[in-house]
C-alpha cells in the first residue's frame, strides 16, 4: 500500500550528500587527467550498476573557461562535480533565499554538487555567487549534461567530410571542447 509522505519526510529518508557509496570517482578524458580506475575495475566510463556489480561513474572533472577568483587573487580553474541526488534538487525548493529570487536556484543547486574548485573544497553559494557568468553557464550545461545522459560527451558530425565522432563539453580552454 502507498501512502504519500511530505517534504519533511522524503528529506530524512533520502541519503546525505556526497558520493554515493561505492560509486566510482574519476575523471572526464580531455579534461587533462588520467582516468582512476574504481573499485572492481569500473573505469570513469562505468554506464549504470550492472549485474556484475560495476557502479556508475559519480564524480567528473572539468575546466573553467575563465576561472574563480579568490580574496588572494588565486584563479581555480580545475574541479569536480559529482551527480546531483534527488535531496539535492529538493532542498533547494524551501530555501529562503530561493523563494524569494526563483534565479538563485541554480546558485544553490551548484553549490550542493560541486566537490571542489581549484583548492577549494567547501564550495558554497557565495563561492558560486562570485563566479563569472561564463563560468556558471558552463557549470549550468555540466550539471544538465552529467544528470541527464550521465556523461559529458556528445556526438557531433564534421560538416565537411560528414565524419561522426565524440568531443567532451567538460572542456579545457575556451573554444576548446
Amino acid at each position: 500500500m502507498r501512502r504519500k509522505i511530505g517534504l519533511d519526510e522524503l528529506l530524512e529518508r533520502a541519503p546525505a550528500q556526497g558520493p554515493a557509496p561505492g560509486g566510482v570517482q574519476g575523471t572526464v578524458p580531455g579534461a587533462g587527467t588520467v582516468p582512476v580506475p574504481g573499485p572492481q575495475g569500473a573505469g570513469p566510463h562505468a554506464g549504470p550498476a550492472s549485474p556484475r556489480g560495476r557502479a556508475p561513474h559519480t564524480e567528473f572533472e572539468f575546466e573553467l573557461p575563465l576561472g574563480y577568483v579568490d580574496d588572494e587573487g588565486t584563479v581555480h580553474r580545475h574541479g569536480a562535480m559529482r551527480l546531483a541526488t534527488a535531496r539535492d534538487e529538493l532542498m533547494p525548493q524551501i530555501d529562503l533565499r530561493v523563494k524569494e529570487n526563483p534565479a538563485y536556484l541554480g546558485v544553490v543547486l551548484l553549490s550542493h554538487v560541486i566537490t571542489r574548485l581549484g583548492d577549494v573544497t567547501d564550495v558554497h553559494a557565495g563561492i558560486v555567487e562570485r563566479m563569472y557568468a561564463t563560468d556558471v553557464a558552463f557549470l549550468q550545461d555540466l550539471y544538465q549534461r552529467i544528470n541527464s545522459e550521465g556523461h559529458t560527451r556528445a556526438a557531433v558530425t564534421c560538416p565537411h567530410c560528414d565524419g561522426a565522432f565524440e568531443v567532451d563539453l567538460a572542456g579545457g580552454r575556451l573554444g576548446e571542447s
